[in-house]
């Protein structure tokens, strides 16, 4: 049974170190076991674990994408009247 880092969890799954953190702080993804190295806690994915996350990944709403496409709801919810102006000062 083959442990592995964070890092290499992320590489593994094609994304960035950061945004793996992030799904594990957020609880979107589960947070594998951790092994304690001295005054260091390594967060130890095993093949299982990656995987599970790996089936989870397309699940997760992306911020930038899930923003996105809520402001275009919103954009089409508003009417499309022309806003009033105040007349040119002659």
């Amino acid at each position: 049974m083959s442990l592995y880092s964070t890092t290499e969890a992320a590489k593994r799954l094609g994304i960035g170190l950061a945004t793996l953190a992030r799904y594990i702080e957020d609880k979107k993804v589960p947070a594998p076991q951790f092994v304690k190295a001295g005054k260091i806690t390594i967060h130890a994915w095993t093949e299982e674990e990656i995987e599970h996350v790996r089936q989870l990944l397309p699940k997760i709403a992306n911020g930038r994408k899930t923003r996105y496409t809520k402001l275009r709801e919103k954009q089409k919810a508003q009417t499309k009247t022309s806003a009033p102006h105040k007349p040119k000062k002659k």
